[in-house]
């Protein structure tokens, strides 16, 4: 029985790594498309709604899009599934030191979790369904003017601060996470190990300084 566990565990590690590494070259792509906003507003417009429109009209992309929505469900609930494992187990011994072996992050990626959750469905509901089902005004190309409607949201302080705390939140939790993937998929030589470490965390870096410094521009410009 404990065989089995084992067995299910690594497979919902494995399962969680894969996934993630696909979120993560994910969140490039979208922090590429969103840097557009960063353009001049006559040209951000433009470029930014034509982006939009290629995410949801090209067919390839659409089915990138599917894999990307299953990536992020199975993602949490096999998270949620480990985590409450390594509680459980952990709760049968009576000293736990993992505080002095590990980083602060590490610990708390339930919580990190929680946070970039909560910040989804705002994302989600405020972007993806207004731009599917919503009734968005057409700008001067003939697409759905999303420009106007993040511009909109990004002028409230409160949203900004929201959004500039998740990504910190993702940083932390990428950089658990790209060494936590590494070890799940079998990485264990120091040298790989210590590329891996660095390109994580120089990789983390750049997407949640990318994707915090897009609102805060907003709202400090528009």
């Amino acid at each position: 029985m404990d065989r089995k566990m084992q067995l299910s565990t690594i497979t919902r590690k494995t399962l969680m790594a894969l996934t993630g590494l696909f979120l993560c070259f994910f969140l490039v792509i979208h922090l590429l498309g969103n840097l557009q906003l960063l353009l001049p507003a006559e040209h951000a417009r433009e470029s930014f709604n034509s982006y939009s429109r290629l995410l949801s009209g090209n067919i390839f992309i659409k089915i990138i899009s599917y894999v990307l929505y299953t990536s992020i469900i199975v993602h949490c609930i096999d998270a949620l599934i480990i985590t409450l494992k390594n509680k459980k187990i952990a709760g049968k011994y009576a000293v736990d030191n993992r505080a002095k072996v590990s980083k602060w992050y590490s610990r708390n990626m339930g919580i990190l979790g929680t946070i970039i959750l909560i910040f989804l469905v705002f994302h989600f509901k405020d972007f993806w369904y207004q731009y599917k089902f919503g009734t968005l005004p057409m700008d001067d190309q003939g697409n759905k003017d999303l420009y106007s409607i993040v511009i909109a949201a990004y002028q409230d302080w409160w949203y900004v601060l929201f959004y500039v705390l998740s990504m910190f939140a993702l940083g932390y939790h990428l950089l658990h996470g790209f060494f936590s993937a590494a070890r799940s998929l079998g990485v264990y030589h120091p040298k790989y190990v210590s590329w891996i470490r660095a390109f994580g965390t120089g990789y983390s870096y750049f997407i949640a300084i990318g994707f915090a410094i897009i609102p805060i521009y907003i709202y400090l410009n528009r």
